[in-house]
């Protein structure tokens, strides 16, 4: 059974600068440069039958394109760290995304994800290293940031590995408007309504 996720993906300009921060760090596990994503909503290992709920569901957001850069790395486990990430500058939209897929998930019956959202890229995996060599690292490179980028899509993913960190695969994506599209539309209605009368 898959363990699904929705997530956006990271162009690779932006995945060739996280490539960059790989190294520095003995026993630290790597994430390969493909699988670099940011997740917007964790599901779990689903059942067929509900992950075609959640598909057909997620069918129906309707939301802009919007532009993201990431910026500066961070650690999750502060006395025992567990993993590195890349952090994500803060971004309405991505917010506003990431609610909806949640509320998705709520009119669903699915429980409640327990962790606060808190966009990142996963860069590495950590067992047993000192929490003096990871602050080492992450001191050496407080200073990354990415150029932005236009997230015009987001996915939903799966990953058969019990571990984590890959292979992941894209199972169904959906897009995201132009922002202009709207307007450009009305403005049409409205052009087509004067020379109608």
């Amino acid at each position: 059974m898959p363990r699904l996720f929705t997530a956006l993906e990271i162009p690779r300009d932006a995945a060739l600068s996280l490539s960059l921060l790989r190294g520095g760090l003995i026993g630290a596990r790597w994430i390969d440069v493909e699988n670099y994503h940011i997740t917007l909503r964790f599901f779990g290992d689903i059942e067929g039958h509900v992950a075609d709920e959640i598909a057909n569901s997620l069918d129906r957001v309707s939301r802009p394109e919007f532009m993201l850069n990431l910026s500066g790395v961070g650690a999750f486990g502060s006395k025992k760290p567990h993993s590195i990430f890349a952090g994500v500058s803060p971004s309405p939209d991505l917010f506003a995304l990431q609610a909806e897929i949640e509320r998705i998930c709520q009119r669903l019956g699915l429980p409640a994800d327990p962790r606060k959202f808190t966009p990142h890229v996963t860069l590495a995996r950590l067992r047993n290293i000192r929490a003096e060599d990871v602050a080492h690292y992450l001191s050496s490179r407080g200073n990354f940031a990415t150029v932005p980028f236009r997230v015009g899509r987001f996915v939903l993913m799966s990953s058969r590995d019990s571990v984590g960190g890959g292979p992941y695969i894209v199972e169904e994506a959906w897009p995201l408007h132009a922002r202009h599209s709207r307007q450009n539309l009305s403005a049409n209605a409205f052009e087509a309504a004067r020379i109608i009368r």
